[in-house]
């Protein structure tokens, strides 16, 4: 992880041996059955199963278990400050650790804006004393989200900002985004953009289409978001500034992104799980709690289309855009209900179940663009190579689990996998070398 600016609290590092694991790490081409050696937070061996030595070390069964590398999540809303009543630093970053990650960036959008170095340096402060896994702090573009005037982003920098962005709102000025890719050159930091036209968007709750028309609720166009994104990547372009494309949706933005990596655009982008697994044939049930997003989930081709983009590399990563709501902002009719879900203690399951098992994506894939979320933004990407630090999600992938039925690690129950049977679960995290979470059912001894 990049040093002095991702932040959780200090601990006791772990000593102990992962017995007979199914290693999986795409990206430092280690695959197989091992011993995992863990020593001082650190994996010190990956040894024959059986034949590590445990002197000193806590030792842990698992046979039939996988172990990954821990996953990185590049958006996620933690509510603070401001809105603490529907997560914090300690909450959220619990429920990243549940979901198997190792660390999290946090956006800004936060009651205040996240605008100045203090807010900065405030926020690092508290997740020192309260995050189970690492966790980042993006800045706004401009002060107060309001699209003036730009923060200022080398004092941001400064301060511990991993990057920028105006998430839950669009950057609408062409040349406040042009000024504040120029600034970029200078200061270095990511400017991470939602995509949206508000012109074009509207008063829209859902996608735009045929579902739409029958419900009789205004619809969000594809094109709000594509178009946005053309805009932002041609400037990027033209100022050789670097900009990571949130939550991508729609089959045309896949192609605008696809275009313009290929014409040297310094861009990279992510898409959610929700978007990946479902469509907005689910909005029919009117269910604000699990089917209200922005962007909206949206028709079958766009799932392919992201599905593809996934596979072939055009999407870099995957992130959850964790967004969790108070009860009482979801329990009104669709159209006045809040837009967002939570996700990061589902987001591997739900992948799992969906897109694995039925063998429309490789498992190895699936972890690799889990993990990926680390380099649009510099992050030392977490590895099961000797030598590296302890980050390890540890997961029984023939385990059936219902969304909800145990509660949540979030202070907010808005899943949109709420109810779900998903097979696959997380048992074991560790982050920074740390014994981060362990499912309360997981026997951490080895069996007799």
């Amino acid at each position: 992880m990049s040093a002095g600016q991702l932040e959780m609290r200090s601990g006791e590092n772990a000593d102990l041996v992962l017995r007979g694991a199914a290693v999986l790490d795409p990206v430092a081409g280690i695959e197989g059955n091992h011993d995992v050696v863990i020593r001082d937070g650190s994996i010190a061996e990956l040894a024959a199963p059986g034949s590590a030595d445990a002197s000193g070390l806590e030792e842990i069964d698992a046979t039939g278990l996988h172990a990954f590398p821990a996953f990185f999540d590049p958006h996620v809303h933690l509510r603070t400050p401001g809105q603490e009543h529907k997560e914090d630093i300690e909450t959220g970053s619990r429920s990243a650790a549940a979901g198997g990650y190792c660390g999290v960036l946090a956006m800004a959008n936060t009651d205040p804006p996240v605008s100045t170095p203090a807010d900065v340096e405030a926020l690092r402060e508290n997740a020192r004393s309260a995050a189970s896994v690492k966790v980042g702090f993006l800045a706004t573009v401009t002060a107060g989200m309001k699209g003036e005037e730009l923060t200022e982003m080398a004092s941001l920098r400064d301060a511990g900002a991993v990057g920028f962005s105006d998430d839950g709102l669009p950057v609408r000025s062409a040349l406040v985004l042009r000024r504040a890719l120029q600034y970029q050159r200078l200061c270095g930091g990511t400017i991470a953009l939602h995509e949206e036209d508000p012109e074009l968007s509207g008063s829209g709750v859902m996608h735009e289409g045929p579902v739409s028309a029958v419900l009789g609720l205004d619809g969000i166009p594809s094109v709000s978001e594509s178009t946005a994104i053309a805009r932002d990547a041609a400037l990027a372009g033209y100022e050789g500034g670097r900009i990571h494309v949130q939550h991508l949706s729609a089959a045309e933005s896949v192609e605008v992104v696809r275009r313009a990596k290929e014409a040297g655009v310094r861009i990279s982008c992510e898409a959610s799980p929700h978007h990946l697994c479902l469509t907005d044939e689910e909005v029919r049930s009117l269910d604000p709690h699990r089917f209200k997003m922005n962007p909206p989930l949206r028709s079958e081709a766009d799932r392919q289309a992201l599905i593809d983009g996934l596979r072939d590399g055009t999407i870099d990563c995957v992130a959850t855009d964790h967004a969790p709501h108070a009860a009482e902002e979801k329990e009104v009719p669709f159209e006045q209900a809040a837009m967002g879900v939570t996700g990061l203690e589902t987001a591997f399951a739900a992948l799992h179940t969906e897109l694995v098992l039925p063998g429309v994506l490789d498992l190895g894939l699936v972890i690799e663009r889990m993990s990926a979320g680390t380099a649009p933004f510099d992050v030392e990407r977490s590895s099961l190579a000797p030598g590296s630090e302890a980050n390890i999600a540890l997961c029984d992938l023939s385990a059936e689990w219902t969304v909800g039925e145990n509660g949540y690690e979030s202070r907010s129950s808005n899943s949109w996998c709420a109810g779900r049977k998903l097979t696959g679960q997380v048992v074991l995290t560790l982050a920074g070398g740390q014994v981060a979470f362990r499912l309360r059912s997981f026997s951490m001894g080895v069996a007799a």
